[in-house]
């Protein structure tokens, strides 16, 4: 039990260095520079010990110290987020080589989900590092199948989106609207690297389901229509890859 204590808290500390990396890699801020992190109303540092995972955030009551300006509950969540992955993760893997890469593997779609989340854009070269890595671990074969496959399903849904769709409904921008992002492709490989056929199929299907509660929710409140796919996709996979559950076998019992 202490150990998996140890392994949460570790969890937690890299949770607040992939904050670092999801904010400060689409604003094009160095890495190195500054080193320490600051508030990004006022620009005041942080001393360490307002940077504590999650603990700081409860004990500033979510405003910071300087401005009183709010911190967004996004820090504190992407670092129960890769607390909770990392823990699961090791508790369900013999701890090696293979594990490290994994864990690494999903850091970085968990840095790759909240950039989606906010930019509906992601960098190319996290990407690659993401199929780099399931290459490591997983079946390259699997890995050009699914990204093949999901290529394929793109340009039909798209064409449909583009000139049907848009045709009855009259609604002339879905003529240059596509329907899936260019960087889904890479983690639907990812997706097959991992998993295989199989269960490959499975977590697209559970992250498209996913997905489409909250394109619903979002149509529901009127809000925005777009829905980044990339967190239901990698949510997806970890779910099967944790549980090993497959969403069809379910639906036939």
């Amino acid at each position: 039990m202490e150990l998996y204590t140890i392994i949460f808290l570790i969890g937690l500390i890299f949770g607040s260095f992939l904050n670092m990396l999801i904010h400060r890699i689409p604003s094009g801020i160095s890495l190195f520079k500054p080193l320490g992190s600051t508030c990004i109303h006022c620009k005041h540092s942080i001393k360490w010990h307002e940077n504590i995972p999650v603990f700081s955030y409860l004990f500033l009551k979510g405003k910071c110290s300087n401005c009183s300006k709010p911190i967004s509950i996004v820090y504190p969540l992407v670092e129960l987020t890769t607390a909770l992955v990392t823990l699961l993760l090791y508790m369900n893997y013999s701890p090696n080589w293979e594990l490290i890469v994994t864990i690494a593997l999903f850091y970085t779609l968990i840095v790759l989900s909240f950039i989606d989340l906010k930019y509906k854009a992601v960098p190319d070269y996290l990407l690659i590092i993401a199929v780099m890595l399931a290459v490591i671990v997983g079946d390259l074969i699997d890995i050009l199948i699914f990204a093949g496959g999901f290529v394929l399903l793109e340009l039909v849904i798209t064409f449909y989106i583009q000139n049907v769709k848009a045709k009855i409904t009259k609604n002339k921008d879905l003529e240059t609207q596509s329907a899936l992002g260019e960087g889904d492709i890479p983690i639907a490989g990812v997706i097959g690297g991992l998993l295989g056929l199989h269960l490959g199929i499975s977590a697209i299907f559970l992250a498209a389901m996913l997905g489409l509660l909250m394109s619903i929710y979002n149509l529901l409140s009127k809000k925005e229509i777009e829905t980044p796919f990339i967190p239901f996709l990698s949510l997806g996979l970890f779910i099967t890859f944790i549980t090993g559950f497959n969403i069809f076998s379910w639906f036939l019992n």
